[in-house]
């Protein structure tokens, strides 16, 4: 999941940043709603959490503008402003949730990864590939011999590889899938990534190397290149 935080606290903008990445989500953070405007614009986020107060374009205008683009992306408002009056009023802009400062982060987390259920089309509650078996909402691995223990961003890379139903997915997407706005676009890091995960995966294989496109995970009765 992609979630884009909008806060002008620096404390508090990193420290739901820091808290979401424990949970397996890539996060980008921006401190104004100028920030914010510019990163929604070339990056499509599942969940943007915002701050109605922000310098420059206020939360509420972002808002608007996240809704009018037409994209799937969901925004939970995080304010100060608790009252029955400014919550209305914050859904009325087009906010799909609301949540008052102070707040308890396991709340936080549930609401974030509720929205982003919401943010993307439905997918079947376990995803296979031969005998490998996915759970997204336990966030467990599987395969006949046993369970397969993947690091979160291990797990990321295939939850997309296997979402992508025998689709190739590029290192660039990955990226932008898995990790976050941090990652070094010229970096290995994909590419050991997907080495270390089919490792523990064994064999026989399932993901498949398109040279010069990406990865993916074959569908049943499609060949595999060699």
């Amino acid at each position: 999941m992609r979630v884009l935080v909008v806060e002008d606290e620096e404390p508090l903008a990193d420290a739901i940043a820091r808290g979401l990445r424990r949970e397996g989500m890539a996060v980008d953070v921006a401190l104004t709603g100028d920030d914010g405007h510019e990163k929604a614009a070339v990056t499509r986020y599942d969940v943007v959490l915002l701050d109605r107060d922000l310098p420059g374009m206020s939360g509420d205008e972002l808002c608007r503008e996240i809704v009018a683009s037409g994209e799937l992306t969901r925004v939970l408002m995080l304010t100060a402003s608790s009252s029955v009056s400014d919550r209305v009023e914050g859904l009325s802009l087009g906010a799909d949730d609301y949540l008052a400062k102070p707040f308890a982060f396991p709340e936080l987390v549930a609401r974030v990864r509720a929205l982003g259920r919401r943010a993307t089309p439905a997918a079947p509650p376990l995803l296979t590939a031969g005998d490998v078996e996915l759970d997204p909402a336990k966030r467990t691995v599987r395969r006949a011999s046993g369970p397969v223990e993947l690091t979160r961003k291990e797990f990321g890379v295939l939850e997309v590889l296997l979402q992508a139903a025998g689709s190739v997915v590029s290192s660039e997407e990955l990226l932008e899938r898995v990790w976050d706005e941090n990652a070094d676009p010229f970096t290995t890091t994909v590419r050991v990534t997907v080495m270390t995960l089919r490792k523990k995966l064994g064999e026989p294989g399932i993901i498949e190397t398109v040279v010069g496109s990406g990865y993916r995970v074959p569908e049943p009765g499609t060949p595999q290149r060699a």
